[in-house]
């Protein structure tokens, strides 16, 4: 199945391609070897650099243990924050 890009994607592409030109063969190379290793690492990646990107952990705890546990872990001039409740 052939897939076609869209305008919005050609557009990116182009735009970047713009920006490429100023770019040393060095770092044009070291680009196709990023984007190599992007499409080698395939659609698994993308899901777990989405979670990376927002400081997301992985936790066996619900919600509201773990809301409890940072509550309950702060400090300010000497008091827990959990005696503010």
């Amino acid at each position: 199945m052939k897939r076609y890009m869209t305008h919005t994607e050609k557009h990116i592409v182009e735009t970047y391609s713009k920006l490429f030109e100023g770019l040393s063969a060095l770092s044009k190379i070291e680009l196709i070897e990023s984007l190599t290793k992007l499409l080698k690492a395939g659609e698994n990646s993308k899901e777990n650099n989405f979670y990376k990107s927002f400081g997301s952990f992985a936790s066996d705890k619900p919600a509201e243990e773990i809301i409890a546990d940072v509550k309950s872990s702060r400090k300010f001039k000497g008091l827990q924050a959990n005696t503010w409740n």
